[in-house]
């Protein structure tokens, strides 16, 4: 697993890159040597933040943890990214490492049930044409998290939606 380790707006001192990567390297028997591995360190509020993200096959396995030390938020990061990969273990198994649960998981004393089948909802509605700051107005009279739309300047596809801190971010499609 290739490991990059970045400070947002702070220096990571050694200690803590070496323990990132040690704890890191367990999570190994579940990937394959092609897997990438980005941990991001900032202070927020002063909480310390810690994010965890993990490319392997196409798969993306992220989590973000605050709490009031960085060891803390490693253990509770690594901890979720383990559940999520045994919460989906039967879906997974075609794209991370052939023998990855042959080891055996690390026993935390809680059962995990596998994830059911995904039951899918569907909803079709035509796309309006209209700019970023009106599909927000739309978004924010409908009280949802998120809102599809058609760019009104680029025809493309797009998707407005409510950040964690308040803000709104903008997902655009390209060929």
């Amino acid at each position: 697993m290739k490991i990059t380790i970045v400070g947002r707006q702070m220096n990571v001192w050694d200690e803590m890159k070496a323990l990132i990567e040690d704890k890191l390297s367990k999570l190994d028997k579940y990937f394959g040597d092609e897997c990438s591995a980005t941990a991001t360190l900032s202070s927020k509020h002063n909480k310390k933040c810690l994010e965890i993200t993990i490319v392997s096959a196409g798969t993306i396995f992220r989590s973000e943890i605050q709490d009031e030390t960085f060891r803390n938020a490693l253990d509770r990061a690594l901890y979720s990214i383990e559940r999520q990969i045994r919460k989906n273990k039967t879906r997974l198994s075609k794209r991370l490492r052939a023998d990855a649960f042959d080891y055996g998981i690390i026993d935390t004393g809680e059962d995990f049930d596998e994830e059911p089948e995904f039951n899918v909802r569907r909803k079709s509605f035509a796309i309006k044409p209209m700019s970023v700051e009106e599909a927000i107005m739309q978004m924010n009279l409908l009280d949802h998290e998120f809102f599809v739309y058609k760019d009104d300047s680029s025809d493309e596809v797009c998707v407005v939606y409510k950040r964690k801190d308040g803000d709104y971010g903008l997902i655009s499609t390209h060929d």
